[in-house]
């Protein structure tokens, strides 16, 4: 504790009165920080996973390229992160679903000239590649599913027979999935922990893996944990539009990624949903 206050004094020029712990630190301690004059910062310090200097580069993307409301970057560098501290009070109700779509929709309107991004980014600690291409299925296929199969592979969370059948099923994604109309800016890692409420609108979104995609996947990313419900997808649905299928077929297979990302980080207690994907699908 006396390390992470007088390394926050050191880039505020402030000393602590207090810190206290806050959940959510998978790849890295985070604190509440309250200063005597009432300020108050959330600081991250960096564990031997992550990078937060490259979270605080997607916080600040999505803060200059689009409306979506995120904690504002007080500081960062290699060791230590500090945000604006959010407010919150209140749980994910209807109407701040709705309110959650109409961002998530406006943020979906952010194009690029290419799937990926200008950089690689992060989806919690692990890695996660944006060469930018442009095609889709070609991304998807092989910077997302490949990918990721093949980190949970080698770090031996995943099967060598269950990476063969997401090989013979990423060959034949073109059967489901069509290329989108343009690329769209995505959050990337929309679940009920990084969305944050504060009377039944939406205070900001955090811990972002932003890169660009087809919008589907945010979508189903917001079903696979219960994000989000009937609420979110009506107003959605209002605003841009669910394309047939989405629910029936390309929800399950763009949960896949997220899949492997837990696989990836929690072992076998996922590879059931990645299995259970792959078997309808006859692979």
């Amino acid at each position: 504790m006396a390390d992470a206050a007088t390394l926050i004094e050191a880039a505020t020029g402030r000393r602590p009165a207090r810190l206290g712990p806050l959940s959510g630190g998978c790849i890295a301690e985070i604190y509440r920080v309250d200063f005597d004059d009432g300020d108050r910062l959330v600081a991250k310090l960096a564990g031997s996973e992550g990078d937060l200097g490259l979270e605080a580069y997607m916080l600040r993307y999505l803060a200059e390229r689009s409306a979506l409301p995120v904690p504002a970057v007080v500081h960062a560098d290699d060791g230590l992160l500090l945000m604006e501290f959010v407010e919150t009070a209140g749980p994910i109700d209807a109407a701040a679903e709705r309110h959650a779509a109409e961002l998530l929709a406006a943020l979906h309107e952010v194009s690029a000239p290419a799937f990926g991004h200008e950089r690689d980014t992060l989806i919690g600690p692990l890695h996660q590649p944006n060469p930018e291409t442009a095609s889709w299925l070609a991304f998807f296929r092989d910077r997302r599913l490949l990918h990721m199969a093949g980190v949970a592979h080698d770090a031996g969370r995943l099967p060598a027979a269950t990476l063969k059948r997401i090989e013979r099923l990423a060959a034949r994604l073109g059967e489901w999935i069509e290329e989108p109309a343009r690329p769209s800016l995505v959050h990337g890692d929309v679940w009920g922990g990084n969305v944050l409420v504060k009377g039944g609108r939406i205070a900001a979104f955090i811990d972002p893996a932003i890169y660009h995609a087809d919008p589907e996947i945010e979508l189903a990313f917001s079903t696979l944990f219960s994000t989000f419900g009937e609420a979110f997808f009506a107003r959605y649905d209002e605003i841009r539009g669910l394309g047939p299928g989405f629910f029936e077929v390309r929800r399950e297979l763009y949960n896949l990624y997220p899949l492997l990302v837990h696989v990836r980080l929690f072992g076998g207690g996922y590879l059931g949903g990645v299995e259970a994907v792959l078997k309808k699908h006859g692979c």
